[in-house]
């Protein structure tokens, strides 16, 4: 046999023998690009800690999964995602960020066999290989704010918000409302730092409330522990409320209740869908219904067992039937597009901020 010839025969072999190889691979693989650390308390820690969860389910020998955090440059992500994608090792490729909703937008339909993921939002720009993640931030915003009402003895709660968009944005709006059920006479103030990751100005920002008479916290994206280190050094007490993670541990005895997101809850359907044939198309949100927002209590503050830690435990349980069941509506009804229902939104805006 001629060296050309072996030579042609072997690739066919081989062509032969790797797809077989690829078919008995089970192995799902992820991808998932953040703009924090995976100890950021809030945002990418909520995802990365969700994928350890679907690995300690599915086994490290069914489930893997890559991570790049820190990646809150948007081109340092873009050039990720698409290795990735050009690789054809993964499964599922998620860009964990609003901001990372133009790449995909772009990059997707170059790969239209790969699977791809974002958030928060709930926009899949109608390609059939991309889902879209968003939370209900504003059910646990709600319920931390209704309970921070109802233990703010000056009248006065500081919110030190990041961007004025996605799962920030409601989760703080929703605290708002949340004040207001419990006790309307109570002063919400809110201040857009207009950043997810500046932390000495978050703590500018608390430091100001606190000055200002405010006795409780809360703020979302990774910058907060700026103003949790404040609120701890406060000279009278302050209490803290967080939400996407669990900063428990970091607030020590000022923290209260913290609303966790669970990703897990919808990766494990994408898993599915994808391991189905079906790579995107769909919107996912997780809630208070499905088990992907959770209102933990702070151990440190309300130790188990304890008679307080039971009675914030009540409230909370009846705050979320209640939201769940819509008895109560976290957000009124659209006002109707009026000129006079636009200046009202406006002036209640301007109140607010």
């Amino acid at each position: 046999m001629s060296k050309k010839l072996f030579c042609l025969v072997l690739a066919v072999l081989l062509l032969g023998i790797l797809p077989m190889a690829s078919a008995q691979d089970d192995v799902f693989r992820v991808a998932a690009v953040a703009p924090s650390a995976t100890n950021d308390l809030a945002f990418s820690q909520s995802m990365y800690d969700a994928l350890l969860e679907v690995q300690a389910e599915m086994g490290e020998d069914a489930f893997q999964f890559d991570f790049q955090d820190g990646t809150f440059i948007v081109d340092d992500a873009a050039v990720a995602l698409r290795e990735w994608a050009a690789s054809g090792d993964y499964d599922l490729i998620i860009a964990h960020g609003s901001q990372f909703g133009s790449i995909l937008e772009e990059l997707a339909p170059e790969f239209p066999d790969t699977s791809f993921a974002w958030g928060t939002d709930v926009n899949t720009f109608g390609l059939d290989n991309v889902f879209a993640y968003t939370a209900a931030a504003e059910q646990g915003g709600f319920i931390n704010g209704a309970i921070a009402a109802s233990m703010t003895e000056s009248g006065s709660i500081g919110v030190v918000g990041p961007i004025e968009v996605g799962d920030a944005k409601l989760y703080i709006d929703g605290f708002v409302a949340g004040a207001a059920y419990t006790d309307p006479e109570v002063e919400v103030s809110v201040n857009y730092i207009q950043s997810f990751s500046d932390v000495p100005l978050a703590t500018e920002a608390a430091q100001a409330f606190i000055a200002n008479g405010a006795d409780i916290l809360t703020g979302s994206a990774q910058m907060v522990v700026g103003p949790i280190a404040v609120a701890k050094d406060a000279e009278s007490p302050v209490l803290w409320f967080g939400t996407q993670a669990s900063q428990a541990e970091l607030a020590g005895e000022v923290g209260v209740t913290f609303e966790v997101y669970k990703w897990s809850v919808i990766l494990k359907d994408m898993i599915a869908s994808i391991e189905e044939g079906t790579l995107g198309g769909e919107s996912y949100t997780i809630d208070l219904e499905n088990g992907g927002l959770v209102i933990e209590i702070s151990d440190v503050t309300y130790p188990e067992d304890s008679d307080e830690r039971a009675e914030l435990q009540a409230t909370i349980d009846d705050l979320s039937a209640q939201i769940i069941s819509g008895d109560i509506m976290v957000f009124p009804e659209e006002m109707e597009a009026t000129p006079e229902a636009t200046e009202e939104m406006m002036e209640a805006t301007e109140e607010v901020g």
